[in-house]
């Protein structure tokens, strides 16, 4: 049976009063499912994801997710530049299954061991979905996570994420049509 990760009712929030980016607006994702929000820069995707995440407070309307992980769009700005990704892991998520995932990403163990510079883009995004999954997230938030990789390494990430909807909700942000309507049970188009 499904479980309700996320509840969004009657939201309201903008950056000015007299501009909403959000009026009235309603979301539930259940485990199992895939949603995705999809528009033009500026129309407020990243800024749903900050409200979920708690990180801006709503004008009206309630909240409520479960334990979220997230994937950034960028992942040099998601890791600190001094630290390895190994031990950046170990500070969030357990390193349970860590030996799996990274056989499913096609991502050598001992890179963890580098800082984040010492990477690739697209190695370092493979990382960032590798903690973000390690976490065990009942919702997962993903902002653009295969912008970074190549067509066939982005294929294969999203065909991985789809394989863990059997305990996760997943809230994905594209810019990619074709991909949401591939991947998505639900498609939200916010209008700038």
């Amino acid at each position: 049976m499904s479980e309700k990760v996320l509840a969004i009712e009657n939201l309201d929030f903008g950056y000015t009063k007299e501009r909403l980016l959000y009026e009235n607006f309603s979301l539930h994702v259940n485990t199992g499912e895939v949603v995705c929000i999809v528009g033009a820069s500026g129309s407020g995707k990243s800024t749903l994801f900050e409200l979920i995440a708690g990180n801006l407070q709503a004008h009206k309307g309630k909240i409520h997710a479960a334990r979220i992980s997230q994937i950034f769009q960028d992942p040099y700005t998601s890791f600190h530049p001094t630290y390895t990704l190994l031990n950046q892991i170990k500070d969030v998520a357990s390193l349970d299954g860590l030996d799996a995932l990274c056989e499913s990403l096609n991502l050598e163990k001992r890179l963890l061991e580098q800082k984040p510079h010492q990477l690739s883009g697209g190695q370092l995004q493979r990382c960032s979905i590798l903690r973000a999954l390690l976490m065990k997230p009942k919702l997962l938030l993903a902002d653009e996570p295969t912008s970074a990789l190549d067509n066939i390494t982005g294929l294969h990430v999203m065909q991985l994420l789809m394989q863990c909807l059997d305990t996760v909700g997943l809230l994905l942000i594209t810019h990619d049509k074709a991909l949401a309507r591939w991947c998505s049970d639900k498609i939200i188009e916010l209008k700038s």
